[in-house]
């Protein structure tokens, strides 16, 4: 499930202290989803909640991992018309379908057959031109798929292969940050592979919390381009600097990122995008979008979106980097 990791990786920049809060620092550390996870909430007394977060993860699995020949979605992926999805499954669908509109297509969770062809995928890798990709395009469209009433998975074609991978990542930290408000925790930073949810302040320190997004034009060694302050928000990031898939006969360089209105793999001059939204399986859904699209098309879709916030990081025909920042994102900066 490697295309679970974050390609912006983000860290968190805690240090230890005196707690004049008295709160108490709890940690919850691990890995799911093909990826690893760090979850730090900030309670009176100490608490250990890794049964139920385990319980989130498993329940995403089930229902919308790939990975898992079992699954929700793999059952409907392999045909099956009659299975009565669950909430995760519904709510997963109906934000795919709003970005989907909002994006004019460039978000679309029926890639998924694409995916596997190029080789990014659970299924077997195909040999790829231009006859083979136009055939599988007619497999591809999320206004080709419909949620119905009865919470059943209508294709208009049964090919249709379904892979919301680029979405649920985001989408179980906001499971996750329910399960803490449930608990009644006010004050959280939790990651998945690279992917944030943040609500109230780092109380122990009496600050925000403070986040690092990774400089993607290193591709050896880490170095952090900016640090935010994030509170109350959600954060993903997606870019295509670091993984790609190298054909050993030609030497050519296939990156993740599919555009779904060509059925082919992107080279775009856009390098990374961090997208802020309220919750994470947007912003998820938002970045991975971004890279698919032109930037002039992104620029102007942020325009219209005024409730994302996003940073992206891109280069011009010299091959030269820039950076575009949202007024709101660049309010969030720390300076040193």
């Amino acid at each position: 499930m490697n295309r679970f990791l974050a390609f912006f990786s983000v860290l968190f920049l805690l240090s230890c202290g005196s707690n004049p809060s008295g709160m108490v620092r709890n940690e919850t550390s691990g890995g799911a989803l093909g990826t690893s996870y760090n979850l730090i909430y900030l309670s009176q007394d100490k608490m250990d909640l890794q049964k139920q977060v385990d319980s989130v993860f498993d329940a995403i699995n089930h229902s919308l991992s790939t990975y898992i020949p079992a699954s929700d979605i793999s059952k409907i992926n392999q045909g099956d018309s009659t299975l009565v999805v669950d909430e995760m499954f519904q709510e997963v669908f109906q934000l795919s379908q709003e970005v989907y509109g909002a994006t004019e297509g460039y978000f679309d969770p029926t890639v998924g057959v694409l995916v596997n062809a190029w080789g990014f995928g659970p299924e077997k890798q195909i040999q790829m031109d231009s006859t083979r990709v136009d055939s599988l395009l007619q497999y591809v469209g999320f206004n080709k798929v419909e949620l119905t009433e009865g919470n059943t998975i209508r294709k208009s074609n049964p090919n249709i292969y379904f892979d919301f991978n680029a979405i649920a990542k985001g989408y179980s930290i906001d499971r996750l940050a329910k399960l803490m408000d449930n608990n009644g925790i006010e004050n959280y930073l939790l990651e998945v592979g690279g992917e944030l949810v943040a609500k109230g302040q780092n109380q122990i320190k009496q600050k925000p919390w403070i986040v690092g997004i990774d400089d993607p034009t290193m591709e050896n060694e880490r170095k952090l381009k900016a640090t935010i302050r994030l509170e109350d928000r959600a954060l993903a990031s997606s870019g295509n600097y670091r993984h790609f898939r190298e054909d050993p006969v030609t030497g050519l360089k296939y990156v993740h990122t599919i555009d779904p209105t060509t059925g082919y793999t992107k080279n775009a001059n856009t390098l990374a995008a961090t997208v802020l939204a309220d919750n994470c399986a947007k912003a998820d859904a938002y970045a991975t979008s971004f890279m698919a699209m032109d930037l002039d098309k992104v620029l102007k879709l942020l325009t219209v979106k005024r409730e994302l916030e996003a940073y992206i990081i891109f280069i011009d025909e010299k091959g030269e980097t820039h950076e575009f920042m949202t007024p709101g994102f660049e309010a969030l900066i720390v300076k040193n």
